[in-house]
């Protein structure tokens, strides 16, 4: 039923834009070309990573540091330290200019202390050219709900967070226990509830489907547990398996059992009607919002806008070379304490991984891709996706539907020239 479902659009969380569809190798610059600190133009959008975790889930493989005490005094020091060193500001600039993002990323950004958050969103609020900070600008913090006490709660709002992303991921408690997490279903309706007394309204849940079906796990339940509590915002992301992850060695030693594709399937498309149905938009693949309450920030990496990276592994695009640092901690420590550039690679887009880029980025968004851009006449293959429920085309635009979007990389691929949809 489902034979032609492409997973890899859902597994890229929120935050972090690592990877595109790249149309041939990229042009990588050494270590040896490295050294000398790289300027990053101004930017509006700016995600910093904090990379430390207490625990490493059982499907995670992404650039953390699992530490038992988090060296916040040092982290707050390095981060301060490269933004002085990139100058991703321009004391001189447009008003245009000023910063309209941030995002603390990780890695588990409420492992810091309240305190030290404060410390760089007023280093930052100093740095960048915002007239009116609190209101003006979005700031997200992901958390795990055990860390959300009034305390910090109310801590978070007088800095200026006034978004909050939580990694729910699951209402079932065996479930959460199977994924190392270190909540409970409980606490996660607790963690939405002090939030909101703190001020904090915009509130964000993520979940992940798709999970082994020898969990039994109910995911319509999942849903009608989420929606209860009446989010802003939901990201959903499908479970994939990573090498080097618990997950990935369970089902090596037939322990556990990898997802199918018709079960993802199943589970993306319920939620999209269940969401749909309590008055939420999908605006973009894994990304529903109800009253307009959109991340602006992964829209703006969604949209192709410029932003900026500060932290370990965090990545940075100017609209033509993506840059990331490097990924373990006491690398990135040791390099911004001698005054280097903490920049790992970068890669330099061609013409063409641009216009692919493009074109991706387009399609899984609600605004889809104009096809007056660079499509007269429209491909043949438009017509026969059309009429297949994949694509709608709506004023001149050619936008996926959840069907769609499920054959989101499949239908890239066919339309740039790259493969065939069947």
């Amino acid at each position: 039923m489902h034979a032609n479902v492409v997973r890899s659009h859902s597994r890229t969380p929120q935050g972090r834009v690592t990877a595109t569809p790249a149309a041939r190798p990229p042009h990588r610059v050494g270590p040896r070309q490295q050294r000398t600190v790289v300027k990053l133009l101004p930017v509006r959008h700016l995600y910093v990573h904090v990379p430390f975790c207490a625990r490493r889930c059982s499907y995670c493989d992404f650039s953390i540091a699992v530490r038992k005490r988090i060296p916040a005094r040092e982290y707050v020091a390095a981060v301060l330290q490269e933004l002085r060193l990139v100058g991703m500001t321009d004391p001189g600039g447009e008003p245009g200019e000023a910063l309209e993002t941030i995002y603390f990323g990780g890695g588990t950004p409420s492992l810091l202390p309240p305190d030290a958050l404060a410390t760089l969103l007023t280093s930052l609020r100093d740095a960048f050219p915002v007239t009116s900070f609190r209101d003006a600008v979005e700031v997200t913090v992901e958390a795990n709900p055990e860390d959300v006490t009034p305390d910090a709660a109310t801590s978070w709002r007088r800095a200026g967070i006034n978004r909050v992303s939580l990694g729910a991921q699951s209402f079932d408690d065996r479930v959460l226990q199977w994924m190392h997490r270190s909540h409970d279903a409980a606490r996660i309706a607790a963690a939405v509830r002090t939030l909101r007394a703190a001020g904090i309204d915009n509130v964000s849940l993520d979940l992940i489907f798709a999970l082994p079906a020898a969990l039994e796990r109910d995911w319509a339940r999942d849903l009608e547990q989420a929606l209860a509590l009446l989010p802003a915002h939901l990201s959903l992301y499908g479970l994939t398996v990573e090498e080097r992850t618990p997950l990935a060695r369970w089902i090596s030693r037939g322990a556990a059992s990898a997802p199918t594709d018709d079960l993802y399937a199943d589970e993306y498309l319920l939620a999209h009607s269940r969401l749909a149905a309590c008055g939420y938009q999908f605006y973009e693949v894994s990304n529903a919002a109800r009253d307009g309450r959109r991340s602006r920030h992964n829209s703006a990496y969604w949209s192709g806008r410029s932003y900026g990276g500060l932290g370990p592994a965090a990545h940075s695009f100017d609209g033509a070379v993506r840059r990331w640092n490097l990924s373990a901690w006491e690398a990135y420590r040791r390099a911004v304490a001698a005054g280097g550039s903490p920049v790992a690679s970068r890669e330099v887009l061609s013409d063409e991984q641009r216009e692919l880029e493009r074109v991706y980025l387009a399609l899984r968004t609600d605004a889809g891709l104009p096809l007056t851009a660079l499509y007269r006449p429209p491909p043949p293959c438009t017509a026969r996706w059309v009429s297949r429920g994949w694509v709608e085309v709506r004023e001149e635009r050619l936008v996926c539907t959840p069907e769609g979007w499920l054959r989101l990389d499949a239908l890239v691929r066919d339309l740039t020239g790259c493969g065939t949809t069947s």
